[in-house]
């Protein structure tokens, strides 16, 4: 039951009163729905400009008008529905420990209607605080405004709160190029070791970490020097076993020629599996990669990690990642006059000019190079 005073308007306006329980209600009905839709307020002020704003919303079409659900309700509904079927399952995989591990506990129990810019705010400056990187709180924002674009679309909300919201910027992560002294150094302490073979792999080639751990021998062909990358392996996550891609772009899928001093380190590793294979009996597991763990099966990332750190600190090289070997890879081709085009495609960038971006830091050695021999051409004429 209600009491008190009615305040009626235009017709479609709505209307404003006082109820039984003190608080002041606004009504009015949604015209896509053809159903009545309350608001409140704890003064007739307050639940009035609600109203006006409700029937302003109405009237540019971006009124909410989808059933009241929490943040977390929408935020799986989402993921599950929406998402998973056009992802990769390692994307998947990191979405869902997004929600789960950082948006969940500290969103979820919101109503998705009253979730404002402050809660998201508090969240993104509390994450780093907790230890998460800057990087992995952008990551967290992306996936929250993309799902907030998408209950916009569906008229859950009327504003997708994300875009009055700044996450903590991150720092551009600065690749580490190895020189050739610091690579012929890594690839003599190298020697013998169980990584000889992939390590002296990503700096000829500059293929990536899953990439070389995805590679078969049915991909190398050793007697015409080359092989052809067809897929990447990585570890989902605890749970979900590990994933086989066709690759990160369309130029993922390519051949790439071999050197004479890598096909002797290929033939010589293959050499040392077999015994491998034999030594450990029915515990190995065959499934033609190259380059295994010690029972033949996917070598794990964070087994990859120790190895390589233990490789670098025996060379007395800086604690650089393995991708830095990728970066090192497609510098040296450059450096030594390699056409752009080629140092693209052997490595699988995208495009050329994302070549030319992340290794412009050689041109201007290339450029005086050019302009040396510019200034010979001239003073012969």
């Amino acid at each position: 039951m209600t009491r008190g005073r009615r305040k009626r308007g235009m017709r479609g306006a709505g209307t404003v009163f006082l109820r039984a329980d003190g608080r002041w209600e606004a009504k009015f009905k949604v015209e896509e729905t053809g159903k009545f839709k309350s608001l409140y307020g704890k003064t007739e002020k307050e639940a009035y400009e609600k109203l006006q704003k409700a029937l302003q919303e109405q009237k540019q079409g971006i009124l909410a008008t989808g059933p009241q659900q929490k943040v977390g309700d929408f935020l799986n509904r989402w993921l599950e529905e929406v998402q998973h079927p056009k992802i990769e399952d390692s994307t998947y995989v990191t979405y869902r420990t997004y929600l789960d591990v950082h948006v969940l506990p500290a969103l979820g129990h919101i109503q998705l209607q009253k979730l404002t810019p402050q809660h998201v705010q508090s969240f993104y400056t509390r994450l780093p605080k907790e230890g998460l990187a800057l990087s992995t709180v952008k990551n967290i924002h992306s996936l929250l405004h993309g799902a907030l674009d998408n209950a916009v679309r569906w008229n859950l909300v009327s504003r997708n709160v994300c875009d009055i919201v700044s996450p903590p910027s991150s720092e551009k992560h600065e690749a580490r190029f190895l020189t050739p002294d610091e690579a012929r150094r890594l690839l003599e302490a190298v020697k013998g070791h169980r990584l000889e073979a992939l390590i002296t792999l990503a700096l000829a080639t500059g293929m990536r970490r899953g990439e070389l751990l995805g590679l078969r021998w049915q991909d190398i062909d050793l007697e015409k020097h080359r092989l052809q990358v067809r897929r990447s392996m990585r570890r989902l996550g605890r749970g979900y076993g590990v994933k086989a891609s066709g690759g990160k772009t369309p130029k993922s899928r390519r051949l790439i020629v071999l050197p004479n001093f890598v096909v002797k380190v290929l033939i010589q590793h293959r050499e040392l599996q077999v015994a491998a294979r034999q030594l450990k009996g029915d515990a190995w597991e065959e499934n033609g990669l190259v380059f295994p763990n010690g029972y033949g099966r996917f070598l794990d990332q964070g087994q990859l990690h120790v190895m390589f750190h233990k490789v670098l600190k025996k060379a007395g090289l800086p604690d650089i990642r393995f991708h830095e070997l990728r970066h090192s890879a497609a510098s040296f081709l450059l450096s030594m006059g390699v056409h752009p085009k080629v140092v693209q495609e052997i490595p699988g960038h995208s495009t050329i000019s994302m070549t030319l971006d992340t290794y412009s830091h050689v041109l201007p050695s290339m450029q005086q190079e050019a302009m040396d021999k510019m200034d010979d051409f001239f003073k012969e004429t």
